[in-house]
């Protein structure tokens, strides 16, 4: 069983007391707010696997992060991220691969992704080719009803003129400008309280599922 609500909560706390010594003295209410997330991957993960064979091996450890920040290079010094969050991908959180996201946050934060964020260039040439190449497929599953009423159109960064090696009146040029390839949305507070955000969370990533194998077998 989940709580979506303890863990909002607790966050929406954290938010307010972002430091170490409250954290230690709330590190059972951090707990037990991990424990709740981490029952709600462990649901979704499972409805994925009855659809995604290379997810099998993953285990809920496997895709959350942790909640400490870096600091080290940021001017912002609060230790703490204000959400929790998971990357579902075979191989875990870090692996290669196109992922489903999802992170709760309080203030009608939660988000919902799947793609893939910034790229190595690699990765990217072999997107844009997959695009150039087979555009159709692409445009067939992102403009699916289901698809655009939970996610619209795809997001991420943009070139400001035309990839290297494609012109500038390449009838898909908006697609080949991307830098990163993502389905995204949020979900307000109220309903990310609901009992049936599980189910919601899982809706969402099974629509996605058919874009983010467009990307794994462009990337493979």
């Amino acid at each position: 069983m989940t709580d979506t609500g303890f863990v909002l909560d607790f966050l929406a706390r954290l938010a307010e007391n972002n430091n170490k010594e409250w954290m230690d003295a709330h590190r059972s209410d951090y707990q037990e707010a991990r424990k709740h997330f981490k029952a709600l991957l462990a649901l979704v993960l499972d409805g994925l696997k009855e659809r995604d064979e290379s997810l099998l091996n993953v285990r809920p450890e496997d895709c959350m992060f942790r909640i400490n920040r870096d600091v080290r290079f940021s001017p912002d010094k609060t230790p703490y991220k204000t959400w929790m969050s998971a990357a579902i991908a075979e191989g875990g959180r870090h692996a290669p691969w196109a992922h489903y996201y999802f992170h709760l946050q309080p203030g009608n934060e939660s988000l919902v992704a799947g793609g893939m964020y910034l790229p190595p260039p690699d990765q990217l040439r072999k997107i844009r080719q997959e695009v150039d190449y087979n555009a159709a497929e692409l445009k067939k599953i992102v403009d699916k009803p289901d698809f655009q009423k939970i996610f619209g159109p795809i997001q991420g960064e943009k070139l400001q003129r035309p990839p290297k090696g494609y012109p500038a009146d390449h009838p898909n040029l908006e697609l080949l400008k991307l830098k990163s390839f993502l389905a995204m949305r949020t979900y307000k507070d109220e309903e990310v309280r609901s009992p049936y955000y599980p189910e919601t969370l899982l809706e969402a990533f099974t629509t996605a599922q058919p874009f983010v194998e467009y990307l794994n077998v462009a990337v493979s």
